[in-house]
């Protein structure tokens, strides 16, 4: 793993989130982003080398509109760049991690991405991601 890529947290209002973030990070949004296939808004604020998402649920039965309701707003995952990401996945595997995806889908910010299951990753959600070339 390269480096903390970003952490994802999650909010029930980008509207009310972003000028939120924007003022406690003293920078703008660089980026809102759609992501059908997982039912989630995006907005992204680079602080530093690292990136900061917020996550919105565009349907009441998403997985962020359900963390949300279990948990309330806050972190929801970290995410660790990779240079490799099939190669770490399967080193992850042998490991003993447990993969949610078999493969690597599309995430925002131009990402391909993977997530280990949080039962074996002391609770937290851990996100690998690979810059799509």
């Amino acid at each position: 793993m390269q480096k903390v890529e970003h952490i994802g947290i999650a909010v029930k209002d980008l509207d009310l989130s972003v000028p939120l973030f924007e003022k406690i990070l003293n920078t703008v949004c660089y980026k809102t982003e759609c992501v059908s296939s997982e039912n989630v808004n995006t907005a992204f604020f680079q602080t530093g080398s690292t990136k900061i998402e917020l996550l919105e649920s565009t349907t009441p039965d998403g997985v962020i509109a359900k963390f949300i309701e279990k948990r309330g707003e806050g972190i929801h995952h970290l995410a660790f760049e990779v240079a490799d990401i099939h190669a770490e996945m399967e080193r992850l595997q042998n490991e003993g991690f447990t993969l949610l995806n078999a493969a690597p889908k599309q995430g925002a910010d131009n990402k391909l991405v993977c997530f280990l299951h949080p039962k074996g990753t002391n609770g937290v959600l851990i996100e690998l991601c690979q810059e799509i070339r």
